[in-house]
């Protein structure tokens, strides 16, 4: 098994550390903020329960625990590595920073990728002597329970590199998907934005509620996107598969789409929303409710798993 170098601990480290020890794979972790790393470790445990409960933990806890272990600066938890995932913030200085340090104490070999939501990779590896080596791997939070991850190199990174870091993932039951350029925010959250923000003008021009809104894609749209994409959808929903339905709906769906200009997440709908959630779901039980999520998350895991 190769080793594992994490850079930064907080959830999506947390979460990555787990997926690799889980494959077992050695991992070592590593944050800028003392203690934290230490701290990551007791969490990382706990999750590791969590998952052993929900019956997605072939070993012990402490066996998948024991691989993981925090190192005391950046260049020991680099030592050795074949891999290199950063979790640093979601900043470019500081991701131009790890990356040009991250580059100087590698060999030239291991593959350095970032867990950057939206900072495209030619942002931070374009003055590195080995950028060839250098992706974005974009998980989805949280990655330990949700598998896919986005890879999406720089005009300059290598297909091989690519093609191992898509090796590794496979070989850690995550399902890596391959973007040919690259573009801002990635695939995944151009799909999530276009929901969102159209979730938020139905909000704003006083169509629905937001508990109904959430409701038409809980109980509507993600009982089916769960297991099929929007491009399987579209072809069962049409007797003739995607030509039939381009041709039955495409003219509707054109009329919608026309009506949905660019939204910038205005103050008074932002507080609107954020009024109706509250009434829904104190702020002091978000922490509760996201461990209630994860459980879930367990669950259809576990029986996706089954099928």
């Amino acid at each position: 098994m190769q080793q594992i170098a994490i850079i930064g601990t907080g959830l999506i480290g947390r979460s990555w550390a787990m997926v690799f020890a889980r494959a077992g794979h050695p991992v070592r972790i590593w944050d800028a903020e003392p203690r934290a790393a230490a701290a990551a470790l007791d969490i990382i445990e706990e999750r590791l329960g969590d998952l052993q409960a929900a019956g997605l933990l072939a070993e012990t806890p402490a066996e998948v625990a024991a691989r993981i272990t925090a190192a005391a600066d950046m260049a020991e938890c680099l030592e050795g590595a074949a891999y290199v995932q950063e979790n640093g913030p979601e900043r470019l200085d500081p991701k131009l920073a790890l990356f040009a340090e991250m580059d100087r104490l590698c060999p030239p070999e291991v593959i350095l990728a970032s867990s950057t939501s939206g900072i495209p990779a030619s942002a931070f590896t374009e003055k590195l002597a080995g950028r060839a080596r250098c992706l974005v791997a974009h998980p989805v939070n949280p990655p330990y329970l949700v598998p896919l991850v986005e890879l999406v190199g720089a005009p300059w990174t290598s297909p091989e590199v690519i093609a191992r870091a898509r090796a590794l993932m496979d070989s850690v039951k995550q399902v890596p998907v391959v973007a040919h350029k690259e573009t801002k925010g990635f695939v995944l959250n151009r799909l999530q934005a276009a929901l969102v923000a159209e979730a938020f003008r139905m909000v704003r021009d006083g169509v629905m509620s937001v508990e109904d809104v959430d409701a038409c894609v809980k109980h509507g749209l993600g009982l089916r996107w769960a297991f099929m994409g929007p491009f399987e959808t579209c072809e069962l929903n049409a007797p003739g598969g995607i030509l039939d339905y381009a041709q039955r709906y495409g003219p509707l769906l054109g009329q919608l789409t026309e009506e949905m200009p660019p939204y910038h997440y205005d103050a008074e709908t932002v507080a609107r929303v954020s009024g109706e959630r509250r009434a829904l779901l104190p702020l002091g039980a978000l922490g509760e409710r996201a461990a209630w999520r994860d459980r879930e998350l367990m669950a259809l895991v576990a029986h996706k798993a089954k099928r």
